[in-house]
């Protein structure tokens, strides 16, 4: 049963991202200094729920101190707020300013407008069922990187030989 679920994901995610691909963005000044790496970070981070620089390095699959110098980037691009959590002052916490809120948007993989007109085709209980299964997805593929990073190191004949 996981393995059809599986190869769903795998044959519907090339479609959807075809039909709803969002065309190369505007070229700000900000947009010309911002990796494709730095705008994924913008994804991970909101403008009312911060979320410390530890989980988003692990988000992000590197190490807290890469992700320090990409924030440290971000934050002079004035795309991200950094404070020190109130009830643990050694952790940062990081919010997406209202400029890194628009730059995500701008440069975000898929196209809202079209992806709404996609989710517009569906029955109502269908949506629903879709997004909360993404965001369950989402919430899983979060601890990936602890579970199969050392997976992936590991050579193609020693996963076999187990």
């Amino acid at each position: 049963m996981l393995d059809h679920a599986v190869a769903s994901v795998l044959a519907a995610y090339p479609t959807v991202l075809a039909a709803c691909r969002r065309r190369p963005p505007r070229s700000t000044r900000a947009a010309r200094r911002l990796s494709d790496h730095l705008t994924g970070l913008l994804e991970h981070l909101d403008l009312l729920t911060p979320l410390s620089t530890g989980d988003l390095a692990a988000r992000a699959r590197v190490s807290p101190a890469t992700i320090s110098l990409q924030v440290d980037r971000l934050v002079r691009l004035r795309l991200v707020q950094r404070s020190r959590d109130p009830r643990d002052g050694r952790r940062v916490l990081l919010r997406l300013t209202e400029e890194g809120a628009g730059q995500r948007s701008e440069r975000t993989l898929l196209d809202p407008d079209r992806v709404r007109e996609a989710l517009s085709r569906l029955p109502p209980e269908q949506r629903d069922a879709l997004a909360a299964g993404l965001r369950a997805l989402a919430r899983a593929a979060i601890t990936l990187p602890k579970e199969l990073d050392a997976l992936r190191r590991e050579s193609p004949q020693r996963r076999t030989s187990s």
